[in-house]
């Protein structure tokens, strides 16, 4: 007797109620129902269901196996469903959320090697530094940027980026340079709306762990425009290594107390189910991973 097809009959009737109806769901004669489910019972040699006349009920014995049938039942969905993706072909519109200066920066100059690959995924992408609903909003995929909580989400790290501390050196010979986080009380300070600290700064030095009030001049809700402020030498900015990767190579800004980290952030992509997930969007996972790591 086929194991997975009794498991299932059961699960038919518990759910229908009745052996009548699951022989309906199922397309099967109610006799064909009755002996899976006491073919099960007999090779238990427990008894699953208490039958009246009116209803079915599941015995304390019947609970327990019902569930341990509907998470058996479940993995192997999911297991065909993942073959059946990897097998199909990415097509169709792909709806992402992407931070604003990380899409721009980062992921804009690869959207075209992506379509190479995929020429049937039609990319619709919003910029938004906000934390989106992905389910709730209707999107197949976002990328975060954070220190990611537990989460009925799906997450796959793809890379990791440094928060740095940096000002322009048109800046520090105005002002100076701080000798230690505190200084940053005393100077002109870009903070960015969004920053999961608020106003208070998190860094790590040789004394251990320190938290920094500061006190902005100016706040925005944009890391670009953060960047353009420091290298227009109006302060000193806690931003991204993707976004000022580049300037601190060239020198146009200068990393401020390195002896202090700040955090460092995973970048991941999140989506909702590990169900089912579409062939488009396991193409993207997949692309990002290899671009990014």
């Amino acid at each position: 007797m086929d194991r997975f097809q009794e498991m299932q009959t059961f699960c038919a009737v518990v759910d229908a109620g009745s052996f009548v109806k699951a022989a309906e769901v199922l397309h099967m004669s109610k006799p064909a129902v009755s002996r899976y489910v006491a073919d099960l019972e007999a090779r238990l040699g427990v008894r699953l269901l208490h039958r009246t006349t009116r209803r079915l009920s599941l015995t304390e014995e019947g609970a327990v196996f019902n569930t341990r049938c509907r998470e058996l039942l479940s993995g192997l969905e999911e297991a065909e469903a993942e073959v059946s993706s990897r097998s199909g072909a990415a097509r169709g519109l792909l709806r992402m959320n992407v931070p604003v200066s990380f899409g721009v920066q980062t992921l804009a100059p690869l959207w075209d090697a992506f379509h190479e690959m995929h020429p049937q995924v039609r990319l619709d992408i919003e910029l938004s530094d906000r934390v989106v609903d992905v389910v709730e909003e209707g999107y197949d995929l976002a990328i975060r940027i954070a220190t990611l909580s537990s989460s009925s989400l799906i997450s796959k790290r793809l890379a990791s980026t440094r928060i740095v501390l940096c000002a322009s050196p048109g800046y520090l010979n105005k002002y100076g340079e701080p000798s230690n986080p505190a200084d940053l009380a005393e100077h002109k300070v870009i903070g960015y709306s969004y920053w999961m600290g608020g106003d208070a700064w998190e860094f790590d030095g040789p004394e251990g762990p320190i938290n920094v009030k500061i006190h902005p001049w100016m706040s925005t809700n944009n890391g670009d425009t953060c960047r353009a402020v420091a290298l227009a030498h109006q302060g000193i900015i806690l931003q991204p290594t993707f976004l000022v990767g580049d300037d601190l190579a060239t020198g146009r800004l200068v990393e401020i107390l390195p002896e202090y980290r700040s955090i460092e952030l995973g970048i991941y992509a999140v989506y909702p189910t590990r169900k089912h997930v579409a062939p488009k969007v396991r193409a993207l996972v997949n692309f990002l991973e290899e671009k990014l790591s």
